[in-house]
């Protein structure tokens, strides 16, 4: 049993990490300046940990600069307000990625014009299904090994779909439950103070008011951990923080 939670949590919390570290505040945002040996090293990391649920950079970071551009519209990628739960959001989600990376759906040249970091024989290999049936060949093989009893093969979902389904806590729970500081002109809220369980990224109401700073908290009762992280990766020279703001 603590294989198996242990597995779960280092799977859940490195995943989505390098998920708002990698993804959100650096390809789709450019909150941090960093060198090519970094980036490279930081994308790689976030293939290896997002294992079979790998959500190619570049797609990602458009999808969500529309996100931002269309917040809470019929133009919104994930916006709650216009499905009837939370799996048919993911679906239109994924379609929209999809068309994107086969070419089928150009976006507006405004989502594209800024930074957009590819390794394209990272996402080859990442985006392979060969690669991804691998990777869960490998998390059933773990549990086969380690659970010890039927139910806990339950969490493999999870393991499988581990991007999509934190971006859709994300967008569900942060665009619909919680607290607002600001009056965005959406519906997106802050829906837990301290940041623990998705590292932040349920600061939604904080970030759209905010979508450049790097430190998601605002208010002194809130913490962003994995800005907390990048304070430390900035003082290492690793990265460098291009803005943040104090509390209010």
């Amino acid at each position: 049993m603590i294989a198996i939670l242990a597995f779960f949590f280092i799977h859940w919390f490195f995943s989505l990490f390098f998920h708002t570290f990698f993804l959100h505040r650096y390809a789709s945002h450019q909150m941090y300046l960093t060198k090519p040996i970094w980036e490279k090293t930081f994308y790689f990391l976030t293939w290896f940990f997002q294992g079979s649920s790998y959500l190619v950079p570049r797609a990602y970071a458009v999808m969500h600069r529309m996100h931002h551009a269309y917040s809470d519209t019929e133009k919104d990628p994930h916006s709650p307000h216009f499905f009837k739960d939370v799996w048919d959001m993911m679906m239109h989600t994924r379609n929209i990625y999809n068309a994107f990376l086969v070419g089928k759906n150009v976006p507006d040249a405004v989502f594209t014009k800024d930074y957009l970091p590819i390794w394209s024989k990272m996402d080859k290999i990442g985006d392979s299904l060969i690669t991804r049936m691998l990777w869960i060949a490998g998390y059933i093989s773990f549990y086969i090994a380690y659970a010890p009893a039927w139910y806990w093969y339950l969490l493999l979902p999870v393991h499988v779909l581990m991007g999509p389904v934190q971006g859709a806590i994300v967008n569900w729970v942060g665009h619909k439950y919680g607290y607002s500081n600001f009056d965005n002109g959406d519906h997106s809220k802050n829906s837990e103070r301290w940041g623990i369980f998705l590292l932040g990224e349920l600061f939604q109401n904080n970030h759209h008011f905010y979508p450049k700073r790097a430190k998601f908290a605002v208010k002194k009762y809130e913490w962003d951990p994995t800005f907390f992280i990048m304070r430390i990766l900035n003082k290492l020279g690793i990265i460098q923080i291009q803005y943040q703001l104090v509390s209010v």
